[in-house]
């Protein structure tokens, strides 16, 4: 019986509650003007929402959270601007730019809290209203942010140790794309707090999959005792597909975060589960987020964090995310 993914998937329903409530909030006599009815968008106040992310060139996963965005930003009579940047300076110089742009409300990852820090609290003291998403769930409230939408990470990792018990691995390596990311170091070490074997922490370059292969096949052929493969992203799972290949390993895969390849893969056996937190939720909440605040002083979670995952998904539960992946299902 899948445990791990029984006792995690109550914590998706907490975010999914939240989101209902929303959604009911929405339709009912006390809920942000103009939302009660089909057409609601256009009587709305317009706004302007600026969502910058830590997204790297070629991560698909900030295309899901994007795509969750823009769908609440146009249900909601937001213009939306996306910009993204793995350099945590760079990231913060366009919260800055948002801050000159005079932007209604800001939704921001804080993967490198301490690089972001300033300019976040800048755009708080110009009284811009700041949610979080995706990273940054110890950090966000001391810099001013009104609410966070994400997973917990170290939790998710306990969750990914608990299946690798449930499969049976001795021995696993936990791969992070992007050094220095608290979340997906929390997820490695959330990992090893639940798992029975000996796991540990393998360091590759995210923005180059050449790399991220190379040092996956050498690490697979040098240790033959590696029973199990995680990665914490569902390209890098994609491109582990092939260094598992080219090393000649038995090691079994299975990553963080879905995308249609994982889904694929896991049809096809190729990869054993993946943990999703629902990256489309995050970025459809946050966004509507800022209209509930602007037209009620609303605030989900009541300034908590809102848990959007983990959910432990294998090839017995994969129909329960298939609507997410049409495409990929078809």
């Amino acid at each position: 019986m899948n445990t791990a993914g029984k006792k995690f998937g109550r914590m998706v329903g907490v975010g999914g509650f939240v989101a209902a409530g929303v959604l009911a909030l929405a339709g009912c006599g006390g809920g942000p003007a103009g939302a009660q009815k089909e057409g609601a968008a256009e009587e709305l106040d317009p706004l302007k929402v600026a969502m910058i992310t830590h997204q790297a060139p070629g991560d698909t996963f900030w295309d899901i959270v994007r795509s969750g965005a823009e769908t609440a930003a146009e249900r909601n009579g937001v213009e939306f601007l996306y910009s993204s940047d793995p350099d945590g300076a760079r990231q913060a110089q366009l919260v800055q730019q948002a801050v000159d742009q005079d932007v209604d409300g800001i939704v921001v990852t804080l993967a490198k809290a301490d690089a972001m820090s300033g300019e976040v609290q800048k755009a708080v003291e110009a009284g811009i209203p700041v949610f979080s998403i995706n990273a940054g769930e110890e950090q966000y409230k001391d810099m001013g942010v009104l609410a966070h939408f994400g997973q917990n990470e170290f939790i998710a990792g306990q969750a990914v140790g608990e299946q690798l018990n449930e499969e049976g691995s001795k021995r696993a390596i936990c791969v992070i794309q992007e050094q220095g990311h608290v979340g997906l170091e929390s997820r490695c070490e959330g990992l090893a707090d639940t798992f029975d074997g000996e796991s540990e922490v393998l360091y590759v370059n995210g923005q180059d999959m050449t790399n991220v292969t190379s040092t996956i096949t050498s690490k697979l052929q040098t240790d033959s005792d590696i029973d199990f493969v995680v990665t914490l992203g569902a390209p890098f799972a994609v491109a582990t597909v092939d260094a598992i290949t080219d090393a000649g390993s038995d090691a079994k895969l299975a990553t963080t975060d879905l995308n249609g390849d994982v889904y694929q893969a896991l049809q096809d056996d190729t990869m054993v589960f993946a943990v999703d937190q629902q990256p489309w939720m995050q970025g459809y909440e946050s966004v509507e987020a800022v209209r509930l605040y602007h037209e009620g002083g609303y605030v989900l979670g009541g300034g908590n964090a809102v848990l959007t995952g983990p959910a432990v998904i294998t090839k017995d539960n994969l129909d329960t995310v298939a609507a997410q992946f049409e495409d990929a299902a078809e």
